[in-house]
């Protein structure tokens, strides 16, 4: 079991062995304490105790090594179901957000940055992927990946990093009913390429049980804590060997059911209903986080070489009532219209900040992409095998966008689909068809630069604009159909795939 005092002790260990490499007196790996089973029953059930973030990296010490020189560490962080506006950088009238609003400051904020589709699932699969999500067989939240996708995680695998996930995955479309994830199950993070995962199928929350590479084990805290304080354990155990790390960082955070400790909560209860309040509690926890992870990287001597991007896999909750739940307020998504499971930008258009220290220089962009973009980028930034994204996909690299040296225009637009929603978004403009108009639902038109309220339908003033994306969406979407039936996986013939 691993305590407090177990987790100083490891600590103290890991500090001595750090030192003497530094001293060149070889010390071997320490070793790790096993993992404690979850039984089911929380009470009796060991817990899994949380060292400071001061504990669990080593302050002063810098690991480099040859092998990193020009491999940087790249860390994919991303919030679940955070609204554009939900940020205090953006002017949000009660959330603080600190360290995101640092992160925001030194780094590049991407003010037109879209998630892929407006729900969990299917972004999750685009982000891994850099394929729109019905490509992969995830076509709505909890259908499980076609494990025959080339994932960016094998790619960084590939190229001699370290992987790990931590967190929420939700790519396995597990029917267990406390959502672990075991090791048999063939879509679990290990199965598709990550090293070492600590994850859950779908929602955490305050005092998590987390699969440790299959094996269920408590953890007392904040979900979003915890895996950042686990993945900062694993940055440092593979950066001493010498190792660049992948790392992806899926918080659940703050998707219902909400849940924040009393101190998180306290500042809001008095400003919106508690319901609310216990949403921003969730977000004060996982900007906190955020600002654990980065003092991290500087402690370790590795912020410099690591690449941190941070979004969000869809738009906000909404803020009207619906079923059994309750709006949230202020609302989460500001002037732009629309909110989660909408093609409206208050759908998909999520908060995105990449930092980057001395590679990035700190400034705002408004050129248009998204989450498919990052796995193309990526094979850019960290010289990944250029082979290694299958070649039906819908992303392009932002390499020049993180350089400055901005392109006016996208070349290639952007594509979204959503049960029967289907969007088109190249540059200023955008065709929408929600998914509440069903499949035989007009489009509409919009000029997102001058209306990104999406206010003015446009269509009917300039026919010429729509008919040109609406060609370009047929195009699309046929190629869309054709991915379902499996046509881009080498390995297997050309026929629909099972769910």
């Amino acid at each position: 079991m691993r305590t407090r005092a177990g987790a100083l002790q490891g600590v103290r260990r890991w500090s001595r062995e750090c030192a003497s490499i530094l001293e060149t007196r070889p010390k071997g790996a320490p070793g790790r304490d096993k993992p404690v089973p979850y039984d089911g029953n929380r009470r009796g059930t060991s817990i899994v105790k949380r060292a400071s973030a001061s504990l669990v990296v080593f302050a002063g010490i810098v690991l480099s090594a040859p092998l990193m020189a020009d491999k940087p560490n790249v860390i994919l962080v991303m919030s679940d179901d955070h609204g554009w506006t939900q940020t205090g950088y953006y002017g949000h009238p009660l959330v603080k957000t600190p360290n995101l609003d640092d992160m925001a400051a030194k780094g590049l904020r991407m003010d037109r940055f879209y998630a892929t589709a407006p729900m969990c699932s299917p972004t999750r699969a685009a982000v891994l992927t850099g394929r729109s999500n019905d490509r992969t067989g995830v076509f709505n939240v909890g259908d499980p990946i076609n494990t025959q996708e080339m994932m960016l995680s094998t790619a960084f695998r590939e190229a001699g990093y370290s992987t790990a996930h931590f967190g929420k995955w939700h790519l396995n479309g597990s029917g267990n009913p406390d959502h672990q994830i075991p090791a048999s199950d063939p879509r679990n993070p290990g199965q598709l390429g990550f090293d070492y995962w600590l994850s859950i199928s779908t929602q955490f929350n305050l005092n998590p049980v987390l699969s440790r590479n299959g094996v269920p084990e408590q953890f007392e805290g904040d979900g979003s804590e915890v895996i950042v304080d686990e993945a900062l354990e694993f940055i440092a155990r593979e950066t001493k060997k010498g190792r660049p790390v992948f790392v992806v960082v899926w918080y659940s955070t703050p998707h219902r059911v909400f849940e924040a400790t009393e101190e998180d909560v306290a500042p809001y209860l008095d400003r919106t209903d508690k319901s609310s309040a216990l949403q921003l509690g969730e977000l004060a926890a996982m900007d906190r986080s955020i600002g654990t992870l980065r003092q991290g990287l500087r402690d370790l001597g590795v912020a410099g070489n690591t690449l941190v991007w941070f979004t969000s896999d869809n738009g906000g909750l909404p803020d009207i009532d619906y079923g059994e739940h309750l709006g949230v307020h202020p609302d989460t998504t500001g002037h732009l219209r629309g909110f989660k499971k909408d093609l409206y930008e208050g759908g998909i258009r999520v908060p995105t900040v990449i930092e980057w220290p001395g590679a990035i220089e700190p400034r705002v962009s408004h050129y248009p992409s998204s989450t498919t973009d990052i796995f193309p980028t990526l094979i850019e930034l960290a010289r990944l095998d250029p082979n290694s994204i299958n070649p039906v996909n819908d992303g392009i690299s932002l390499a020049r966008v993180l350089a400055n040296d901005e392109p006016p225009r996208r070349d290639k637009p952007m594509g979204f689909r959503a049960v029967a929603g289907r969007a088109w978004l190249d540059n200023d403009w955008k065709l929408v068809r929600n998914y509440t108009s069903g499949e035989d639902g007009a489009f509409e038109l919009y000029n997102l630069v001058g209306d990104p309220s999406e206010s003015r339908n446009l269509i009917s003033q300039r026919p010429d604009i729509a008919a040109r994306m609406m060609k370009d969406l047929s195009v699309w979407d046929a190629s869309i159909e054709r991915s379902i039936t499996g046509a881009d996986y080498r390995e297997i013939p050309v026929q629909a795939l099972p769910k």
